[in-house]
């Protein structure tokens, strides 16, 4: 059986991602000799909470939704790792158990790097330290902004913000408009925000009558980037 590889546009997210574009050549191309190649269905499990580490994870195409299981025994997304973006290194580094269950969310790619190989890149790579520094650096200022938006922001803001991100990360231009590429229901993103369906709801439908988006089913298309950013700002 043929080994996958990744198409141009696979490769590209990859290599275009704003953390490893920024590791020198050697180690790119040292971490990519060392991945494979996994594609997965809508829904897929690839880790579960509690589970000891053994992968580092790339997405290269699709996402991978990130969650929780509440106290009542729903699932509770907590974010969406998007085309670019690494995780799971946390977990190999301090080699306690994944905190959180990981699912595909729509068709996804991904690069793996198993956990003997992402040992062994950490021993021939110092820069490897460093970069993982730096991203960890990262992931706990965006964890610090996110609960001090939630404390200080009303959940128009929050939900303007949220979009934006989308946007940016999932945009697809279509002439003065952005379609978000990532399919996500109310439901997904009042998870994100840590709100109601119903107060989302009321929110897009305020959004719309300004002429900021346009709510479709399972999608959101974003109509003023402008409008977006005046609401985000208060």
């Amino acid at each position: 059986m043929n080994t996958p590889v990744l198409t141009i546009q696979e490769r590209q997210n990859i290599e275009t991602g704003s953390w490893f574009s920024k590791l020198s050549p050697a180690l790119r191309n040292a971490i990519l000799a060392r991945a494979l190649v996994r594609r997965l269905p809508d829904g897929a499990l690839m880790s579960s909470r509690g589970e000891p580490a053994d992968e580092w994870v790339g997405v290269a195409k699709g996402a991978v939704r990130i969650s929780s299981v509440s106290l009542s025994g729903k699932q509770i997304a907590l974010t969406y790792v998007e085309p670019g973006i690494w995780f799971g290194d946390t977990a190999l580094i301090d080699g306690m158990p994944r905190t959180h269950d990981a699912n595909a969310h729509g068709e996804t790619t991904v690069l793996v790097v198993r956990k003997p190989d992402f040992k062994e890149l950490l021993a021939q790579h110092v820069e490897l330290y460093d970069a993982l520094l730096r991203l960890n650096c990262r992931r706990l200022r965006l964890v610090y902004h996110l609960i001090e938006d939630l404390n200080t922001l009303p959940l128009s803001a929050r939900l303007a913000k949220q979009i934006l991100q989308l946007a940016r990360s999932y945009g697809i231009a279509q002439g003065d408009e952005i379609r978000i590429g990532l399919q996500l229901a109310q439901e997904d993103l009042a998870q994100l925000l840590g709100a109601s369906r119903q107060r989302v709801n009321q929110e897009l439908k305020g959004f719309e009558r300004e002429g900021a988006v346009r709510v479709e089913p399972t999608r959101l298309v974003v109509l003023s980037r402008d409008k977006l950013l005046a609401i985000a700002e208060g």
